[in-house]
């Protein structure tokens, strides 16, 4: 196991996050995935964190990603995803982000090369519920269910939705219809939870049960809890995701909520436009928040007349029904054709790319008390060009009728990509978290393509933002170092994330600062953008260093600075 201290400031950082008008410090660094070996490929892959604070207890911090601890070396060139091994890695912090640790349970493992049951440091119960975890982790905090209702008094209840497939392969023994549902897990005990005690956690409950059909692939969800006491719905759980069915109709934005803390899920809601199969299948991206007062707002990417936009759903009755569709903002893509495969941000057979909007509501939880409700949806955009791009920001403050001219936020010099955003409860700060490339689009596998995470710090008065200045700059990896499990191109994922109390913040983000670049592997990336037919995949265990592909979450976390 490795451990990486955080710098010298963590403990100051930490108690920070709870200690009202403490001075500024600097920012500190963790690795959260500290279970994860450095080595071999794709062991050593983690990607796509989320993470959330408990309101009542900000010390206690909880996240996700795409892990692969659980996997094998990869046999040779080949490095498939094991069937019936988990992703959804978790992990938790007691020090306000200082320290991580990665609880190991027991499931379905293949980290020996012989799968079977056996430790698996992702979430439990999958296995014996005929089901895999499969990554795609979105959590959030809401307070636990109590005699009447939910209260903060009964304590705090962690939600985390992933994806989840079937661990049989034969259709007749399936626990769900479809290839990918949404799956929702819960503990009330993240100490417990923490220190390997499976017990800790809930059964998963399948979200997407009710409109599965055997084409059906459920992908891209969040989820997020009412947690303002002052609202009506306080405790209600929601949950978005996009809804691929095969090759009919167009890709649908769902919804789906619970009122019993998760055990249940409604019936899905259909909240994107209606099904016109000339979209192209960019409506996804989803993120659901609420304010104090238990509005619902969904937001995700969608394409209107050959436009691409944010589009926002809203609902006032604690997510039974919702308004139409409005496009709150034009958006133009980041990224260009990588000659693989796909849209990457960092050069041919790069790593993929997208603008999906990062959302995020000042509901002054955990009391909701004097919540200015100010939505803050920010992204990384491309209307200015190729290696021109932009972290943008918009506010509002009227429950998203009326938004404020999108702000430029990244740090000059900085092209940004994930760029994600968070808002103090009481709206007076805001943090944006993005991979900051800082070389050019490269048409080539020999040049670098260094990168780095990055969190800024904007003030916010109402829908204006202020001076804006970097809390944080991490170590420099090279992308190249980055792969996907074939591994024809690099892989980053889709997300980074970033949450805040009125008091501090904490980011998560992807990392290659530990990965080594493997020129066999440059080599072959090349020969396949240049279509050479004959291109044969390396051996990454003998033709590769052993931290190739050695991508890693860390967090950086700190004060409010200016409070």
């Amino acid at each position: 196991m490795r451990k990486i201290p955080a710098l010298s400031t963590a403990l100051l950082v930490a108690a920070g996050l709870l200690a009202i008008g403490a001075p500024a410090a600097v920012a500190a660094e963790s690795l959260v995935n500290v279970g994860s070996p450095p080595s071999p490929f794709p062991t050593n892959k983690q990607n796509e964190p989320a993470v959330a604070i408990d309101p009542q207890h900000p010390e206690v911090i909880a996240a996700g990603s795409n892990d692969e601890i659980d996997e094998p070396a990869c046999a040779g060139s080949s490095c498939p995803f094991v069937q019936g091994v988990g992703n959804s890695g978790v992990y938790f912090s007691f020090d306000g982000g200082a320290t991580w640790t990665q609880p190991t349970y027991g499931g379905y493992s293949d980290r020996g090369g012989t799968p079977g049951f056996g430790p698996i440091g992702t979430l439990p119960h999958y296995y014996e519920n005929g089901l895999v975890s499969d990554g795609d982790p979105a959590l959030a905090f809401g307070p636990a269910p109590s005699g009447n209702g939910f209260s903060w008094a009964a304590g705090s209840r962690l939600y985390y939705a992933n994806l989840t497939s079937n661990f049989a392969t034969k259709r007749s023994e399936y626990t769900f219809r479809g290839f990918e549902a949404i799956a929702v897990s819960h503990t009330d005990n993240t100490g417990a939870a923490a220190a390997g005690d499976a017990s800790a956690w809930s059964e998963p409950a399948i979200v997407t049960s009710q409109n599965q059909t055997s084409a059906t692939f459920s992908d891209k969800e969040a989820v997020t809890a009412d947690d303002a006491a002052t609202s009506p719905y306080f405790g209600n759980a929601y949950v978005c995701y996009s809804r691929f069915q095969g090759e009919g109709p167009a890709v649908t934005i769902s919804f789906s909520r619970s009122r019993d803390g998760g055990e249940t899920w409604s019936a899905p809601l259909k909240l994107s436009r209606h099904n016109d199969p000339r979209n192209p299948p960019d409506r996804q991206g989803c993120a659901v928040k609420t304010d104090s007062e238990g509005n619902v707002y969904v937001v995700w990417e969608d394409v209107v007349k050959k436009q691409s936009v944010f589009e926002m759903a809203r609902s006032s009755d604690g997510g039974a029904t919702f308004s139409k569709p409005s496009v709150i903002a034009n958006v133009t893509d980041v990224g260009a054709a990588d000659g693989v495969r796909s849209i990457s941000f960092d050069g041919i057979a790069g790593a993929r790319t997208s603008s999906f909007p990062g959302l995020s509501i000042a509901n002054g939880a955990p009391s909701g008390i004097g919540a200015p409700n100010t939505i803050a949806v920010g992204w990384s955009d491309g209307s200015e060009g190729l290696n021109d791009e932009h972290a943008l920001v918009q506010l509002s403050n009227d429950g998203g009728v009326e938004w404020s001219t999108p702000k430029a936020v990244e740090a000059p010099g900085d092209r940004p990509d994930f760029a994600f955003v968070g808002i103090s409860p009481d709206g007076r700060d805001l943090y944006t978290v993005y991979d900051a490339f800082l070389d050019p689009f490269r048409e080539n596998m020999t040049a670098s393509r260094r990168f780095q995470g990055v969190v800024r710090h904007s003030d916010v008065t109402g829908t204006t933002l202020g001076a804006t200045t970097t809390l944080y700059r991490g170590a420099i990896g090279d992308s190249r170092a980055s792969s996907s499990n074939e591994p024809i191109d690099g892989f980053l994922g889709d997300y980074n994330s970033v949450a805040a109390t009125n008091e501090g913040w904490i980011a998560l983000f992807n990392d290659a600062r530990e990965a080594a670049v493997c020129p066999a592997i440059d080599r072959y990336r090349q020969e396949i953008v240049n279509g050479v037919k004959t291109a044969k995949a390396p051996a990454t265990g003998t033709e590769c260093p052993a931290t190739f592909g050695n991508t890693d979450i860390w967090s950086a976390s700190g004060l409010d600075p200016t409070p």
